[in-house]
């Protein structure tokens, strides 16, 4: 099975005070760390999508995966869950997609290799936290085009994986599921 990485990095992050993406993390920039632990997972591919502040993201991190620009991104992650999938939909050797936000930088390679261990063109599997859904989410490939289609405003694919079966794998002891909505989130 071959399973690609999709990094959600277009918000502009008014909560935070800033782009998320540009948020300093370690030796870098947080969108740099997210698509990092999807290469370390062993993704065939990794997409990232920018949108808020994108030439800036992309002057701070060169080294950056393949990036889509999503000019909807004000809309919402949806927008951005839509022109990322629309990115890799081309490449048919791709069974599955894993999906990261920029936000969750507690998501480790582990996590995401726990997940995608499951992948398949007919996968949706979520990662698991006492009994909570969240990231990472595989989306197989034959559910793509529901996805897309289901994926408004901030949403992202979260009503259509309540309207199907989801397998969910516990990541809790190799993961941090908390996102960061506010500059100090990342000191806590």
């Amino acid at each position: 099975m071959k399973t690609a990485g999709l990094v959600l990095a277009a918000g502009a992050g008014r909560r935070y005070g800033m782009a998320k993406a540009l948020v300093p993390y370690r030796s870098g920039i947080l969108v740099q760390h997210v698509a990092g632990t999807l290469h370390r997972a062993g993704c065939a591919r990794t997409v990232v999508v920018l949108g808020a502040r994108a030439e800036e993201v992309l002057a701070q991190a060169p080294d950056l995966p393949e990036t889509v620009l999503n000019p909807d991104w004000p809309t919402g992650m949806g927008s951005s869950l839509r022109a990322g999938l629309a990115a890799l939909t081309p490449d048919n050797s791709l069974d599955a997609a894993v999906v990261l936000l920029v936000d969750m930088p507690g998501v480790s390679p582990e996590a995401v290799r726990r997940i995608t261990a499951h992948a398949g063109a007919d996968a949706l599997v979520m990662g698991g936290y006492q009994g909570r859904r969240g990231h990472p989410v595989l989306l197989g490939r034959d559910h793509w085009a529901g996805v897309a289609a289901s994926a408004t405003g901030d949403r992202g694919a979260r009503d259509y994986l309540r309207a199907h079966e989801v397998l969910v794998v516990d990541v809790g002891d190799v993961a941090d599921g908390a996102d960061l909505d506010h500059p100090g989130d990342l000191d806590a």
